[in-house]
């Protein structure tokens, strides 16, 4: 009798044992994974946020470094003649606005319709109104906070040939601060006369 009541104590032992260690080890895998998944989750975060910087790197920088002009600010976007059909003036087909939002948000590309090819004088381009036009938005990098823009000649942008873009973007709970520069190759200051005007033609 003695011996069976041991081996029945013993067997509990055991059984109380080996749940114990049962629970320690389910308890590890279950924080494995969730630190697995945690990290497997920042990494497509960050791997995402870097992918759209380097979009938005290779879009911007192409687009100023082939543009003809900077030609303002208009509430508080960029807007860029991007090519010449050969008149020698800025069409509204021809132009490009590098948005910022009005919380200095995000990037994106705002593009005219294309089959609108009414002239449009450099010195309207500060009142021009996006709403009056079916434009179509590029979205460049779309969750990112203090957006600036700066020209080599802030005071007057068709002199500018030269563009800073430098905003923050939050990667794995970092603020990281990030800068998009180009120089325009193409500049069109021949059209433009002594008072910053673009003229009919570059004779």
């Amino acid at each position: 009798m003695i011996k069976k009541s041991s081996k029945k104590g013993l067997a509990l032992i055991e059984l109380v044992i080996a749940m114990i260690v049962t629970s320690i080890i389910a308890t590890a895998v279950v924080t494995l994974a969730y630190a697995l998944d945690t990290v497997n989750d920042a990494t497509d975060d960050t791997s995402k946020k870097q992918a759209q910087i380097r979009f938005a790197t290779v879009r911007i920088s192409d687009l100023i470094r082939h543009c003809k002009l900077i030609c303002g600010t208009p509430g508080g976007e960029l807007a860029v003649w991007r090519a010449d059909d050969g008149d020698g003036q800025i069409n509204i087909n021809e132009l490009v606005y590098i948005e910022r939002g009005t919380g200095n948000n995000y990037l994106r590309l705002c593009e005219f319709p294309s089959l609108d090819t009414s002239v449009v004088n450099l010195s309207d381009i500060a009142t021009l109104s996006t709403s009056s036009y079916d434009v179509t938005y590029v979205p460049l990098v779309p969750e990112c906070s203090n957006v600036q823009f700066y020209l080599d000649d802030p005071v007057s942008p068709p002199n500018s040939r030269f563009v800073t873009i430098s905003f923050d973007v939050v990667e794995n709970g970092i603020t990281r601060r990030r800068q998009i520069s180009a120089e325009l190759r193409g500049w069109a200051g021949n059209l433009l006369d002594s008072n910053g005007n673009i003229v009919s033609d570059d004779d």
